[in-house]
């Protein structure tokens, strides 16, 4: 099997791939409560099984608080970006909720 000239760094990908999982289950859960019940359910069971196998092979290596945070911060960053895509924009003042669960978040971390 050939090897990488580099390492791979795999604790930021499974992050991701976690955040992804969540987040393509809060767009299947989206579409499922909009009459798209067959896509709505596969996209929400695709992205729960994604999620549970990254973040599985993520806990054997770190901490779950720790882990949490991180997943939390990303998974949030990515359905607030989906929500502007679809066309549900934020208010001002959901900014300003958003950006402080998000601060929250990494002064919890700190």
């Amino acid at each position: 099997m050939p090897t990488l000239p580099y390492a791979i760094p795999t604790a930021p990908l499974l992050t991701l791939a976690t955040a992804l999982g969540y987040a393509l289950a809060t767009v299947g859960m989206k579409s499922a409560s909009s009459g798209q019940m067959i896509l709505g359910i596969l996209l929400a069971t695709t992205g729960f099984f994604l999620a549970f196998l990254a973040e599985i092979i993520l806990m054997r290596s770190f901490d779950l608080s720790y882990l949490y945070i991180v997943i939390l911060v990303a998974e949030s960053v990515l359905v607030l970006l989906y929500a502007v895509c679809i066309g549900e924009g934020l208010s001002p003042r959901q900014l300003a909720g958003a950006a402080m669960v998000l601060l929250g978040l990494w002064a919890v971390s700190a």
